[in-house]
């Protein structure tokens, strides 16, 4: 199964669980002891979903989550917390920072892989989406228009991505810029240009699909 599973735990014992379960289950996974392993790791292969201890001994799993949320990018991954704190409030504000759910150690294993088999089943049902004519699927990273398959650059795919994710809502140059590049300054011209041979690739130059918010940025005409 084409789905990567990474695990922040720097309990030894859960983790050697957890990667017997989720191999037998037929998920890649990846263990880390820390977080700044798995960040260093995260930025060089996104995986499909995170499974994560909240009390780690250098960073803060609150701060982790912090750090993946704040990019769009990122929007797609599953974020499970697993914590021994049973705090309500800590639950709380667990999910408020953007996890996906929240499970309790000590956890049943049983338990714990049939929820990550019902997220990973909505991930395969629910990742395509299509507007209009253009469909994009986010796990094989293609886009079809009426059928026919377009090839993107990455990052005109990424831009595309962004643009469907955040619907009829602006996205501006500068979070664009900031996605292509990691970089806060904006060059106008350098975001136009990949919009506009992304629009000739959709035969769009009139700007019908991908319309320009004039001083701010874009967004689709749904």
């Amino acid at each position: 199964m084409d789905y990567l599973i990474y695990s922040v735990e720097d309990d030894k014992n859960i983790a050697r669980i957890l990667e017997v379960a989720l191999k037998r289950e037929g998920y890649e996974f990846c263990h880390f002891l820390d977080g700044n392993s798995f960040l260093s790791a995260f930025y060089k292969r996104t995986p499909n979903m995170v499974l994560l201890d909240m009390m780690l001994p250098d960073i803060q799993g609150s701060e982790i989550l912090k750090t993946i949320r704040k990019e769009e990018r990122f929007d797609d991954v599953e974020i499970i917390i697993l914590s021994a704190n049973r705090m309500v409030m800590d639950k709380v504000d667990g999910l408020d920072l953007g996890a996906d759910d929240y499970i309790e150690k000590p956890f049943d294993i049983l338990e714990l892989i049939s929820r990550i088999n019902a997220k990973v089943r909505r991930h395969i049902k629910n990742n395509t989406v299509t507007y209009k004519n253009i469909e994009i699927d986010f796990d094989r990273h293609s886009v079809r228009k009426d059928g026919v398959l377009i090839e993107l650059t990455g990052k005109e795919y990424l831009i595309l991505s962004m643009l469907f994710k955040r619907g009829e809502k602006v996205l501006t140059r500068e979070e664009i810029y900031q996605a292509l590049w990691g970089q806060s300054a904006v060059e106008s011209r350098t975001v136009d240009m990949h919009i506009k041979s992304l629009r000739r690739k959709l035969s769009d130059s009139k700007g019908q699909f991908i319309k320009t918010v004039y001083g701010v940025g874009y967004r689709l005409e749904i």
